[in-house]
């Protein structure tokens, strides 16, 4: 566990994720998406939290992030890509994002993430994280009509990130 200010960080490996820690993280993520995610209709939410779920279960590295006893949002990072970050919607715009992001950077050396053309909030999120758009699909990888961006950090910002 690292501490981060008021945020603890755990890196989970795969035989210590739990199904009641899975189940949790799924509500962070159901939470956070329906915050965020406006363009998601309740079947598209349904058809992706199995998605989701098996993400959670099977991402190379995952960290939870938690504050005091509470698990607040949780990031996935496989082969140089965040795969997933979610946070619940109450630690919005705290921070928390950020220090993930900032974590991967440092310590995965973190260069691509993927982000719903639909989610503003989160393009410009990664966009001050040094992020920039190098190619965009008019549909997501499992083929729904959801746009996504492809984002590389700018060698630029690496050094002035850390």
């Amino acid at each position: 566990m690292e501490k981060y200010g008021m945020i603890d960080i755990n890196d989970i490996e795969k035989d210590a994720r739990t199904p009641e820690l899975v189940a949790e993280l799924l509500g962070i993520w159901e939470a956070s998406v329906r915050a965020s995610h406006s363009f998601l209709t309740e079947n598209d939410i349904r058809n992706l939290r199995p998605q989701a779920e098996e993400a959670i279960r099977q991402i190379g590295t995952l960290w939870v992030a938690d504050a005091g006893n509470a698990h607040i949002g949780f990031m996935g990072i496989d082969s140089g890509k965040i795969e997933m970050l979610f946070l619940h919607p109450d630690c919005f715009r705290k921070g928390a994002g950020r220090i993930l992001v900032q974590k991967a950077f440092s310590e995965s050396g973190v260069q691509y993430v993927d982000v719903n053309e639909q989610n503003p909030s989160a393009v410009q999120f990664y966009e001050r994280m040094g992020f920039r758009t190098f190619r965009r699909d008019s549909t997501d990888d499992y083929g729904n009509p959801f746009p996504i961006l492809r984002m590389k950090r700018e060698a630029s910002d690496i050094n002035s990130s850390n």
